[in-house]
């Protein structure tokens, strides 16, 4: 009885011990799996943000080396074939060696002139995209990136604008784009059994997602106004943006509208407020983690142990596999990236180079090699300043050098390059250094702009500028002493002269026009004949006026003028004034006072008269006699 009662005990101190080590067991493989799956749900979400961030940045660079491009500038400027014809080689270019969907330049009111697939059938010539934010900021001189559904080519993609100036001109004279799809991203978001992936707007539209019944749905639920300002951006289509039914519960969990339970990870995406990655992760498939050896433990202690040991082995063999799979898995990413980092880097059109804190080349692009005219093992370990003039090499060395190694930024650092063949280049030179992690500067990233041409223009302009200035003042001083001596004509002429325009509006009058009739310059001036005159003369005056408009030459008449002694009479020739097109804009007139002769005639004619009836008074007494 007592060995019975011994066994019993043991037996129960067995299962107990047995029970009590498959509940700890049990309870810390939940709690490891728990916090693994937390661990694996954050370093999952960080990874997509920081892919997403570097796929977002690749064309901020390209965009603004494009910007800065003649051809663009030019058929801004001057819309000939010619232009079209440059610009439209540039953008393919740029397509090509980008690996982008589509490159455009668009004008001032945002209409697309040039583009890279203008001859296809969602070609973007021709559109207006002055709607959309990424034209309204980069117009204002910001350069912009914008996610967003083609309103035209009905695929998402990543937007880069940057203002183009012409030359001499504060305000952007336009844009050029770079359109980069979004599938490409959206592809390396592979993800493992239960895990769903995705990236929100500020409103919660789901954008991006390998979830693909989920594109374009929200993640909360919208007002009626909410859902018509969306429609309105037509940033991603026309709806009708359905909730995916997913409900956040505290931080950590979600749960969809089947009852599926998450664990949710969400991080917002650098330099895009209000965007969010978020990363959801099938709490079923973390259970399974911990019931399988749940299901063990109530089997005989041996197989029990020799299960657990097997299981460890496994879950130990499938983690190890797993982690080598995604190591795997993001080396063959990381060489993507980095392969796709070199073509960017050897195919832009910009001369692009790294030094080390000695000064010493570790880096050129293809470009960089192409117009200095060296091959990369005649660069690679020389210093930078070998390859300056002596006065830019003495600037670098004591001025710029010594701040950016400090600072870790220049920017349009003017240079003067000596090329292989002795030739000298003017460049400006901007640069951000790359630290380690306890902040030291180990390389810079730079890249150089040829400004040669600019400068020699800027030159020339100058010059023409000075030319120009000489050349105005001398015309300054012709049309002064022009001036004068019309003037004095006018003063000092005993004619009354004045110029009207084709609705018999006074132009200009002289000081005998203003004696004549007792007024003012100031109160004759845009006033017609009938608000100065009796109406008679008004009519008189103005079908005169209206002879010469209508003949087209100058004509010679008589005008009668009342005044306190009685009536005077001129004679006025009146001409056509015509501008620079052959139209007539005015009348001149130029009035003599004739009174004298005609009453000196008019005294002629009576005298003639009386003489001729004397005359024949004396013919007729003689006849008679």
């Amino acid at each position: 009885m007592k060995l019975r009662l011994i066994l019993l005990v043991l037996s129960l101190l067995a299962f107990l011990s047995a029970s009590t080590g498959g509940y700890l067991y049990y309870s810390s493989l939940k709690e490891s799996a728990q916090k693994e799956s937390e661990r694996q749900t954050s370093t999952r979400a960080e990874m997509i943000r920081k892919n997403l961030s570097s796929f977002l940045s690749e064309s901020i660079k390209p965009v603004k080396t494009m910007s800065g491009m003649k051809e663009f500038r030019d058929l801004l400027i001057r819309r000939d074939s010619s232009s079209f014809d440059k610009a439209n080689a540039m953008l393919d270019h740029f397509k090509a060696s980008l690996d982008v969907d589509v490159c455009y330049l668009m004008n001032s009111i945002g209409n697309t002139i040039a583009s890279s697939n203008r001859n296809d059938p969602d070609s973007f010539v021709g559109n207006n995209f002055a709607f959309r934010p990424y034209f309204k900021q980069a117009i204002k001189g910001i350069p912009s990136t914008y996610m967003a559904l083609g309103t035209t080519s009905g695929k998402r993609g990543a937007y880069y604008s940057h203002p183009v100036y012409a030359e001499r001109q504060d305000s952007p004279a336009g844009i050029v784009v770079i359109k980069a799809s979004i599938e490409l991203i959206e592809s390396e978001l592979t993800t493992t059994s239960g895990e769903i992936a995705l990236v929100t707007d500020p409103q919660g539209v789901v954008f991006i997602s390998n979830q693909k019944n989920w594109l374009y749905h929200s993640i909360k639920k919208h007002s009626s106004k909410e859902i018509s300002d969306i429609t309105k951006s037509l940033q991603f289509g026309n709806g009708p943006w359905r909730w995916i039914g997913l409900e956040i519960k505290g931080k950590k969990y979600a749960e969809d509208t089947e009852g599926n339970k998450y664990l949710i990870h969400r991080l917002g995406l650098y330099n895009y407020p209000g965007w969010d990655v978020i990363h959801l992760y099938n709490l079923k498939e973390i259970s399974k983690i911990f019931s399988s050896p749940l299901l063990k433990i109530i089997e005989p202690i041996i197989i029990v142990l020799c299960i657990l040991v097997g299981l460890a082995v496994f879950l130990l063999y499938k983690k190890a596999s797993d982690e080598l799979l995604k190591r795997k898995t993001f080396e063959r990413a990381l060489q993507k990236s980095e392969v796709r980092y070199r073509s960017i880097y050897h195919n832009t059109p910009a001369m692009l180079h790294s030094i080390d804190p000695n000064g010493c080349l570790i880096s050129v692009s293809d470009n960089w090699l192409e117009i200095m005219g060296y091959e990369r093992e005649d660069v690679i370990g020389k210093k930078l300043t070998r390859f300056f003039t002596p006065d830019s090499k003495s600037y670098a060395e004591t001025a710029v050098f010594p701040e950016f190694f400090k600072t870790g930024f220049c920017k349009d650092v003017p240079y003067r390059f000596v090329k292989k063949n002795g030739d000298v280049i003017d460049v400006l030179l901007s640069a951000i250094g790359d630290r380690d992690d306890e902040g030291n500067i180990t390389r810079s990233l730079a890249v150089s702009i040829d400004v040669t041409e600019r400068i020699r223009a800027e030159k020339d302009l100058k010059l023409a500028k000075e030319e120009l200035s000489r050349y105005s003042k001398d015309l300054e001083r012709q049309v002064r002493k022009r001036t004068r001596e019309i003037n004095s004509i006018l003063q000092y002429t005993p004619s009354v002269v004045y110029i009207k325009d084709n609705e018999g509006r006074y132009i200009l009058v002289n000081s005998q026009f203003e004696e004549l009739f007792g007024v003012q310059k100031d109160e004759v001036r845009g006033k017609t004949d009938y608000d100065i005159f009796p109406k008679e003369e008004a009519k008189q005056f103005r079908n005169n006026d209206l002879q010469v408009l209508s003949q087209r030459r100058s004509c010679q008449v008589e005008e009668d003028v009342h005044q306190k002694d009685g009536i005077q009479t001129y004679l006025s020739v009146k001409f056509p004034l015509y501008d620079e097109s052959g139209d007539i804009i005015s009348v001149c007139g130029i009035s003599t006072d004739i009174t004298d002769v005609k009453k000196a005639q008019d005294q002629l004619r009576r005298l003639s008269g009386s003489i001729m009836a004397n005359q024949e008074k004396e013919r007729a007494a003689i006849a008679r006699e």
